[in-house]
């Protein structure tokens, strides 16, 4: 059974930089890419950033270039999400997912995370 398991989020206050984790669980991904999604309330789902299974290409969503890492690690499976100067608009359940894409589109993902919640203090 594939399983993607997230990090706990939690409440962070604003201007903090937590750092989540996803773990792969029951299969390899090597040949897909891992990324992280994120749905605040009464939004729609929305793109974070991406990491290519070659480890070439990396995408990230407007609203966090600049403040979001995103890195892997192959061998284990594990994608993180490095977040940097968090914003209350930051708050969000955040998903790991993978996809046989480099893709910015919810749509082409092919297994989602449970989802974690973070929270952004003022």
């Amino acid at each position: 059974q594939v399983q993607l398991v997230e990090s706990v989020g939690g409440l962070v206050q604003a201007g903090g930089s937590p750092r989540l984790f996803c773990a792969a669980l029951g299969r390899t991904f090597i040949n897909y890419a891992m990324g992280w999604l994120r749905q605040a309330p009464g939004k729609e789902r929305e793109f974070v950033a991406t990491f290519s299974c070659s480890g070439s290409a990396t995408l990230y969503g407007d609203s966090v270039q600049g403040r979001f890492t995103i890195s892997r690690n192959s061998a284990n499976n594990t994608v993180y999400l490095q977040m940097n100067s968090l914003k209350p608009e930051d708050t969000a359940v955040y998903y790991c997912a993978v996809s046989t894409l480099v893709t910015v589109l919810p749509r082409f993902y092919n297994y989602w995370g449970q989802g974690t919640q973070v929270t952004v203090s003022s």
